[in-house]
């Protein structure tokens, strides 16, 4: 069955969810773990592992740039963007 989700739908890759990306991601790496593999299968299934965490990373940054904070500002309150990485303290 890990075969199947791993090969099935990889045409349409860039439509898939970020959690259907990091479910499919994490099978590889238990499989490339395992070490049972191929070589030409492992240099495979690395290179899906790699499609899919560059799409997991942009789906994040598309998140990031949506996200809009909260701050009091003179005592109201503003939108901010947010802005990663930022010092909470």
């Amino acid at each position: 069955m890990d075969k199947e989700i791993i090969s099935a739908g990889w045409a349409g890759e860039s439509e898939l969810s970020f959690e259907a990306a990091m479910e499919r991601l994490e099978i590889i790496v238990g499989r490339l773990e395992n070490g049972d593999v191929p070589l030409e299968q492992a240099i495979e299934l690395f290179q899906q592992g790699m499609k899919l965490s560059h799409l997991c990373g942009k789906k994040l940054e598309q998140v990031e740039r949506k996200i809009e904070i909260l701050v009091e500002e003179n005592g109201s309150l503003a939108k901010k963007p947010f802005a990663a990485g930022a010092d909470e303290g």
